[in-house]
């Protein structure tokens, strides 16, 4: 089914596809559960193959574990595991390590520092689910940057593999459509909306839509087929934007829109040489209708809900709009801050190994019972300064995108990759497959992506004794 998928020539059946198997899975979860094991099943001789390329191998492991929001939604438990994005994600991981050649010592280094904390837990309340939830995520980043870091891959089949993980984005868009009521039905306030998220965790599905809206804009601004018709691309961009803000829930939105905005930076400060050479687009081409698709569909939004959604994103609570609170950084980020000064003061008191994986939501004093949501304080709570090591380690892979490539495109699609898997983490910890899989596919190196090459005409052969003349 992957290579179908790959090489198939026919994406709006793919698009059509992905829609009806949301719409069947807002009603029952056995269509996913099919599809997931005939795709998986299919795939199976290409993970083991040994010629099988790297290139085809990630593909493999890019859709599968896309699907990983979508059979949350979806109640596929327990056919498919609620955590089946991270369990599968490790496995073809170490098998994909197994299969080609290790590159990255400093990300084994990563793999290390982290072990300790699995062999104590200062509050004695850790079960293995909670191991599991908390340290997987890490894990997983770490085997991702060790299978793909300075692997050769084209720059088609980097397209391609954005593509495999847009298409299930688009199943979860249709659920959550199927599933939400009419907009007039749904009573907005000043927290994320779990009804317009489709009944299901609105910071899963706006972090679905903030992506699929970043890697179709992506698409979009430069003009690459994704459905073969720009109207159909320009719908289901608006439609991820639409119903990813009517969630309420900040942080997916937030991190796929500063991936665009890296995208622009990126295409802003390449010089003319290089639009030239790389066939880029012009930004001031498109920058405005960027802009005005973005901002507009914000006002809409924000006019449907009455003012509602302005409100939430600067922070606004009931309790601040009543007096009754003052607008802090913690009532803006939703409680996050005092669970992060928590993690903080753990890491205080177990500064060396940390308090141990999965520990922290036990042993923190502030917002004790609460897991992190930013995966930065938990690595520091929970493996300390060994968590600390790893925490640079990782910004050091992502340090060297920016320059990683000659093509002011590729190299802004591999940072924004990066940036956006970073950022994730800090609303949402590593607990969804996008932080380890957007992070990992950053690793590439991208070949072929240099642009138009000049045609050079051979001079035609000198017949007989004719001259040859300069003038």
């Amino acid at each position: 089914m992957i290579k179908q998928l790959i090489t198939s020539r026919s994406p709006v059946f793919w698009i059509l596809f992905h829609l009806v198997l949301g719409m069947l899975c807002a009603f029952s979860p056995y269509p996913l559960i099919a599809w997931f094991y005939l795709t998986l099943l299919s795939s199976i001789y290409l993970v083991l193959r040994p010629s099988t390329p790297i290139s085809i191998y990630s593909s493999v492991i890019v859709y599968l574990i896309s699907m990983e929001i979508l059979a949350r939604m979806s109640g596929t438990s327990p056919y498919i595991p609620y955590e089946m994005g991270k369990y599968l994600f490790c496995l073809l991981l170490i098998v994909g390590i197994i299969k080609y050649k290790i590159t990255s010592l400093p990300a084994v280094w990563m793999l290390i520092l982290i072990v300790p904390a699995l062999l104590f837990d200062v509050s004695y309340s850790v079960t293995f689910l909670d191991v599991m939830f908390n340290f997987l995520g890490a894990f997983n980043v770490a085997l991702a940057i060790i299978l793909f870091k300075d692997k050769r891959l084209s720059f088609g089949m980097l397209k391609t593999n954005l593509k495999l993980i847009i298409f299930p984005m688009i199943a979860v868009l249709a659920h959550a459509l199927i599933k939400a009521p009419e907009i007039n039905e749904i009573e907005f306030g000043l927290s994320a909306n779990t009804d317009a998220a489709g009944g299901f965790g609105s910071n899963q599905v706006s972090t679905a839509m903030g992506l699929g809206a970043f890697l179709l804009f992506i698409f979009w601004l430069n003009r690459w087929k994704f459905s073969g018709y720009r109207w159909l691309d320009s719908t289901l961009l608006g439609l991820f934007l639409l119903q990813g803000l009517l969630t309420f829930s900040r942080g997916g939105m937030i991190s796929g829109f500063f991936g665009i905005f890296i995208i622009l930076v990126f295409l802003r400060m390449a010089s003319p040489k290089q639009i030239v050479k790389f066939n880029l687009v012009r930004i001031g081409k498109y920058f405005i209708p960027a802009i005005f698709l973005l901002a507009g569909t914000f006002f809409i939004v924000n006019t449907l809900t009455d003012g509602m959604l302005l409100l939430r994103y600067q922070g606004e609570t009931a309790g601040t709009l009543a007096g009754s609170k003052s607008k802090t950084l913690n009532t803006i980020s939703s409680g996050r801050l005092d669970i992060f000064m928590g993690d903080l003061e753990l890491w205080m008191d177990n500064p060396i190994f940390g308090a141990g994986v999965g520990a922290s939501q036990f042993a923190r004093e502030k917002m004790t019972g609460i897991v992190a949501h930013v995966e930065f304080s938990r690595l520091l709570a929970e493996h300390g300064l060994l968590g600390l090591i790893y925490f640079i380690l990782l910004v050091y892979y992502g340090s060297r995108l920016p320059r990683s490539h000659p093509n002011p495109l590729v190299a802004g699609v591999l940072t924004a990759l990066f940036l956006v898997g970073l950022l994730t983490s800090f609303h949402a910890a590593m607990r969804t497959f996008v932080s380890p899989l957007l992070i990992g596919l950053s690793m590439f190196r991208i070949t072929g992506a240099y642009g138009v090459k000049k045609v050079v005409k051979k001079p035609e052969p000198v017949q007989g004794n004719q001259m040859i003349t300069t003038i």
